[in-house]
């Protein structure tokens, strides 16, 4: 039976957070817990890139769509969500917002605007195959999708919106379009996110500009990366620096999308690209 306590001019609920401020340090360590449930831990997030697959055009987004759609075929019941990045034109609209000296979170809900586009483009194109634009923030109709055998094609900036946290340096948001999809995988607690590049995998410097990059491996452990960080990296570096102090999430993989079939291997678990885990193997 639940105990109501007073004797300071209030009633409260029984509870350890009685009569505690929420921003107290102390209180915020006593509320860690190892029971967080699994929301979705038998779905996939596959984010594909803005720059990296949908500038290019029919000739990477095509063979992108026909891999998507032989994966759902050959496994009607496979549950994915894919994200869409906004490309060069999130560029120039964050370039024309900066100019304009719109605040963080003002950038922050333009670049969505531009990520919408192309969510809308790929549904176009992957609609006889059962797709759907998931509006933001509306997680609660994954089961919905999921159960219908529909795949959600969400944008990928975080939902922060006019709430972006201020960065650190400069006016940019700090949170783009690879951090959203992690942050929405690792919250629901989905089994893997693939970062869908033009790379295959992550190198010590970019690839594009140097010819002589090496790949950093094909297994690597979260930790060694964050002490082994190369200074350009295809991902944004938030979602590294976050995911070291998350629990949920345990595997990201980095692979090529313009390379046919490695999407699929991914999806089999196979370590195409660069897999990082939280775990043991590196």
């Amino acid at each position: 039976m639940t105990k109501l306590v007073s004797g300071d001019g209030r009633t409260h609920i029984e509870s350890r957070l009685m009569r505690e401020s929420l921003q107290d340090r102390a209180v915020l360590t006593g509320t860690d817990s190892d029971r967080d449930i699994h929301i979705f831990p038998d779905a996939t997030m596959i984010s594909i890139g803005g720059q990296s697959i949908f500038d290019r055009g029919k000739a990477a987004i095509l063979p992108m769509v026909d891999e998507i759609a032989a994966i759902k075929k050959a496994n009607p019941k496979i549950k994915l969500l894919i994200g869409v990045g906004g490309g060069t034109r999130v560029r120039h609209t964050t370039s024309i917002a900066l100019d304009l000296g719109l605040p963080v979170g003002g950038i922050a809900q333009l670049v969505g605007a531009m990520e919408e586009l192309n969510a809308i483009l790929l549904n176009a194109l992957l609609a006889p195959h059962g797709s759907m634009p998931m509006q933001r923030d509306h997680f609660w109709d994954l089961p919905l999708y999921f159960d219908a055998g529909i795949t959600p094609i969400a944008i990928s900036v975080p939902p922060f919106h006019f709430w972006e946290p201020p960065p650190a340096h400069g006016h940019e948001p700090e949170h783009g379009s690879d951090f959203g999809m992690f942050q929405m995988a690792n919250v629901l607690s989905m089994k893997s996110l693939i970062f869908v590049k033009d790379e295959d995998g992550l190198y010590d410097s970019d690839p594009k500009r140097n010819p002589a990059a090496k790949k950093l491996g094909t297994h690597l452990k979260l930790e060694h990366l964050l002490n082994n960080l190369p200074a350009e990296l295809p991902i944004d570096l938030a979602v590294f620096q976050s995911w070291k102090d998350s629990k949920n999430l345990e595997r990201i993989q980095i692979i090529n999308g313009l390379v046919p079939g490695q999407l699929t291997a991914a999806l089999r678990g196979e370590d195409v690209g660069t897999v990082i885990t939280k775990g043991e193997k590196s």
